[in-house]
C-alpha cells in the first residue's frame, strides 16, 4: 500500500539506500581484468556464460541487422521513425556551436566544435528490451557527427537490433554486462576502443562503468530510476499511473507523491492497488511501491518544490510552468497533466538517458553535447599581446613561474 506520510518524516524517505555497488565493483573487477589481458577470447567466454550466447561472432552482420528490421511490425516501424524525428530534432536543439568573440582590439578568441572519434551504446534486453534506449544514444551521436557509432546488447531482440539498422549504427554487438563495458573501454581486436559508453544498464555494468572512467569517458553511473510529482488537485487515475510506470521497473525504482491534500493521496493510494491488480509487472511494482515510494504531505507547493530539490529527482512532474523558475535540481521536468514522463521515456524528443542518485545536482541528461568537444581558439596580433603583457608577467611572476613571464616578454624586440 502506499504510504501517505507528513512532511516531517520524509527525511527518511528522501535519503536514497546506497547501491550495492561494492559487491558488485568486487565481481566485475576479474571480469574487467581479463578483458584487458585476453580480449576477445575472454569477450566470447564471459557472453557464453553470462549472455546465452551461441555464435562464434559476436559483431553482427548488417544483413542480421536488417533483417531483424523487415521483421518488425509496420506500427512499430512507425512508432521508431516518429520518435526518431524528435529526438534528433531535440540532439540539435543541444548540440553546442563555433562562435567567437573580440573582446578588445586584436584579440580574437573562439570555440570549434569537434565530435568524438567513436562511442558506444549500451542497450539493456534483459527483462525489458529498451530500442527507446538506442535511438537515445545514437541519434545525438549522429547529430554530433560522431563518426563511428557502435551499440551493444546482450540478447538478440528484433526491436533492438531492427532499429539499429535503421538507425545505421556503425558497429552492432550481441555482447553485455561487464564484459562489454571493458570491450568498449580497452578494445579489442574486434571491438573498437571508445571515447565514450554511454547508456544505462544493471548494477555490474554501473559498477564497470565506475571502475573504468577515466580510461574511458562515461556518461554517470545510473542508479535506481525515479520520480518525484507534485500536485495539490489532479486526477489520481493519472497520477497513479504515473507513479506504476515507474515503479514497474525494477523493485528499488521509487515514485514519490508531494501534495497538499490529504483527499488526493488517499485518492492516489486507492488507485494504485486497483492498478496493480492488472498490472503484468506487479510483482516488481508491488515492491517498489511498498518499500520505496510514498505520498507526502506538505503545506505548500513552495514546500513541495524544495524538498524537490532536495531529493534533485530523475524525473520531476509538476502541475503548472509557474513552478519552474523554483526548480534547480532535476534531470528532466513534465509539465502539466498531459505530460507524462512516459512520453519523454519513447517519443517527445528529450532524452531518457538522466542522472539518478541525486546527480541531477550536478548534471543534465544526455545530450548531443556529450559527444563532442567544445575546443577554445586564441589569436593575439603584436599590439593585444603587448597591451596584455604586464598582466600576463605580474601574474607568471606571482606564481613563480618566470620563464612564462619571459615567453611573452621575449617577443618585445621583435614588435619594437
Amino acid at each position: 500500500m502506499l504510504r501517505i506520510i507528513d512532511s516531517s518524516q520524509a527525511s527518511k524517505l528522501l535519503v536514497r539506500r546506497a547501491a550495492r555497488m561494492t559487491d558488485a565493483e568486487r565481481t566485475v573487477r576479474p571480469i574487467l581484468d581479463d578483458v584487458r589481458n585476453r580480449g576477445d577470447r575472454a569477450v566470447l567466454e564471459y557472453a557464453r556464460r553470462f549472455d546465452g550466447f551461441q555464435g562464434k561472432s559476436f559483431r553482427l552482420d548488417q544483413a542480421v541487422l536488417d533483417a531483424a528490421w523487415r521483421r518488425l511490425t509496420p506500427a512499430l516501424r512507425g512508432a521508431v521513425r516518429e520518435a526518431s524525428r524528435n529526438i534528433r530534432a531535440y540532439a540539435k536543439l543541444q548540440l553546442p556551436t563555433a562562435k567567437s568573440i573580440l573582446p578588445a582590439p586584436g584579440l580574437k578568441l573562439s570555440q570549434i566544435v569537434r565530435p568524438l572519434d567513436c562511442v558506444a551504446a549500451y542497450i539493456p534486453s534483459g527483462r525489458y528490451p529498451l530500442p527507446s534506449t538506442l535511438m537515445m544514444t545514437v541519434i545525438p551521436a549522429h547529430v554530433a557527427g560522431v563518426p563511428r557509432i557502435c551499440a551493444a546488447s546482450p540478447r538478440p531482440v528484433d526491436a533492438i537490433f531492427g532499429t539499429a539498422s535503421y538507425l545505421k549504427a556503425s558497429d552492432v554487438f550481441q555482447i553485455g554486462g561487464a564484459h562489454a563495458i571493458a570491450a568498449f573501454a580497452y578494445g579489442t581486436r574486434t571491438v573498437p576502443k571508445a571515447d565514450r559508453i554511454v547508456g544505462p544498464g544493471n548494477i555490474y555494468v554501473a559498477a564497470a562503468k565506475k571502475l573504468l572512467a577515466g580510461e574511458v569517458g562515461i556518461d554517470f553511473v545510473a542508479g535506481p530510476t525515479e520520480i518525484l510529482m507534485i500536485a495539490s488537485e489532479g486526477n489520481p487515475k493519472w497520477i497513479a499511473a504515473d507513479m506504476l510506470a515507474q515503479a514497474e521497473h525494477d523493485t528499488d525504482a521509487s515514485a514519490i507523491l508531494l501534495t497538499t491534500s490529504r483527499t488526493l493521496a488517499e485518492a492516489v493510494a486507492a488507485q494504485v492497488e486497483e492498478q496493480l491488480k492488472t498490472l503484468p509487472a506487479a510483482d516488481i511494482a508491488r515492491q517498489a511501491i511498498d518499500c520505496n515510494s510514498a505520498a507526502i504531505l506538505v503545506e505548500s507547493l513552495d514546500q513541495a518544490i524544495e524538498l524537490s530539490n532536495r531529493f534533485a529527482p530523475e524525473h520531476l512532474s509538476i502541475p503548472d510552468a509557474k513552478l519552474l523558475p523554483g526548480v534547480r535540481h532535476a534531470g528532466s521536468v513534465f509539465i502539466g497533466a498531459h505530460s507524462p514522463e512516459a512520453a519523454g521515456d519513447y517519443a517527445s524528443g528529450p532524452n531518457h538517458v538522466l542522472p539518478t542518485s541525486g546527480a541531477a545536482r550536478l548534471r543534465g541528461g544526455l545530450s548531443a553535447a556529450d559527444y563532442v568537444k567544445v575546443i577554445s581558439v586564441q589569436q593575439l596580433s603584436a599590439s593585444a599581446l603587448r597591451k596584455l603583457e604586464p598582466a600576463i608577467a605580474e601574474l607568471a611572476r606571482a606564481e613563480g613561474l618566470e620563464a612564462h613571464a619571459r615567453s611573452v616578454e621575449a617577443r618585445r624586440d621583435a614588435r619594437s
